[in-house]
């Protein structure tokens, strides 16, 4: 497989996570609610990138995607459903 093939993989592999992830999210109070709001922006920025093509970009904004997630859990700003 080539890196291309490798990049695309993980970018689907770890987007479908995220989808599967953020409908059992939900904020505690308002900060957690922003920080949910741009989760999902750089989530659908990453799709917007692969769709163009930009693989860095797209495994870029789902890097962050995933790092205020788990900020947000660490700092218990999400209550987190089955």
């Amino acid at each position: 497989m080539s890196i291309e093939a490798d990049l695309v993989a993980e970018i689907k592999k770890w987007s479908k996570k995220l989808d599967d992830s953020l409908p059992n999210v939900q904020p505690s109070g308002e900060r957690g609610a922003k920080m949910l709001q741009n989760i999902r922006a750089y989530h659908n920025d990453s799709k917007h990138f692969l769709e163009r093509g930009d693989l860095i970009k797209s495994f870029e904004c789902l890097i962050w995607a995933w790092a205020i997630l788990e900020q947000g859990k660490e700092l218990e700003l999400f209550r987190m459903g089955s």
